[in-house]
């Protein structure tokens, strides 16, 4: 990564941790008042005016919505709000930083689901990432112990899912464009979070929802963007540790607005799962680096 773009990289990385906290507030502010699914559509709803409004303003961009691989689409988007269903009750059932500690187990399942369903190896960086990740899972949640809070294993199915889904936006990736992709996942992703929502739930938006209302919806499109814009100008490697500012900065939003503990056992479990997720980024990047010189190694041998 060019120097010059580390700016860039830190300025949309703290727009995407900045989203991040404003999803979780805004998700503790609708709560009372909507349900889960209510709460998905409000997200969905905005994110699907806002990119019609684009597409209409941008006619080139109308080119990239033709209909290609449909049913990988409706799978992505289905699970992919199996996982936000989990997840938004994760935010209201357990303390932020547990959240959003859990939510990054989401690479552990990456390696494991990639072998199966992508053909990818599994490399000793890989089995240490895992190991590690499951560690600080038990650290986190501490089965059996009278500190054990069952709401835990959602977010853990929240992140599995989002794995999954994950995976299924890398196949689409090779002839789908990421812009196509967001506005596929909100036009589906909407009427399934209506199907299991009150017909008239936007009735209910009041003095006391309307702004947590607007944050969910503006927080679910400056987060994606954000975090594409940081990989543009950046590495993964650069990118992915400034990512894991996330979980202290949410326990400090958690400690000032909610007065929840800041609790050592939670830092200590993300300590074990962000050194997994590093380790093996670490790992892959050096191998990423090592196949052009294999190659052009290899190309030279062929000449001789």
């Amino acid at each position: 990564m060019a120097t010059q773009n580390l700016g860039l990289v830190v300025l949309w990385m703290t727009g995407a941790l900045l989203s991040f906290s404003v999803s979780a507030i805004s998700i503790r502010g609708l709560a009372p008042v909507f349900s889960t699914f209510e709460i998905l559509a409000v997200r969905t709803g905005f994110g699907l005016v806002a990119m019609v409004a684009i597409v209409l303003a941008m006619a080139p961009l109308r080119r990239e919505l033709a209909p290609r691989r449909m049913g990988m689409h409706f799978w992505r988007n289905g699970i992919h709000l199996v996982g936000q269903y989990f997840w938004v009750l994760g935010v209201t059932l357990l303390p932020l930083a547990t959240v959003f500690a859990l939510e990054f187990t989401m690479p552990m399942w990456v390696a494991l689901l990639a072998v199966p369903l992508l053909g990818e190896k599994m490399t000793p960086s890989r089995i240490g990432s895992i190991v590690l990740g499951f560690l600080g899972v038990l650290v986190i949640v501490r089965p059996g112990l009278s500190s054990f809070q069952p709401a835990a294993l959602l977010v853990l199915v929240a992140a599995f899912a989002y794995a999954l889904s994950l995976i299924a936006t890398k196949q689409l990736t090779s002839n789908v464009s990421t812009f196509a992709i967001i506005f596929w996942m909100n036009l589906m992703q909407f009427p399934m979070a209506l199907a299991g929502s009150d017909p008239l739930f936007m009735l209910r938006i009041g003095e006391s929802t309307w702004l947590p209302a607007l944050g969910m919806g503006l927080a679910g499109l400056s987060s994606h963007y954000c975090l594409a814009q940081a990989f543009r100008h950046g590495d993964a490697s650069i990118v992915v540790p400034i990512d894991f500012i996330r979980i202290p900065l949410i326990a400090v939003v958690g400690w000032l607005f909610y007065s929840e503990s800041l609790d050592v056992f939670v830092f200590a479990g993300a300590g074990l799962i962000v050194c997994g997720v590093l380790w093996n980024l670490r790992a892959e990047s050096h191998r990423t680096a090592l196949r052009p010189a294999a190659a052009t190694e290899k190309a030279h041998s062929a000449d001789a």
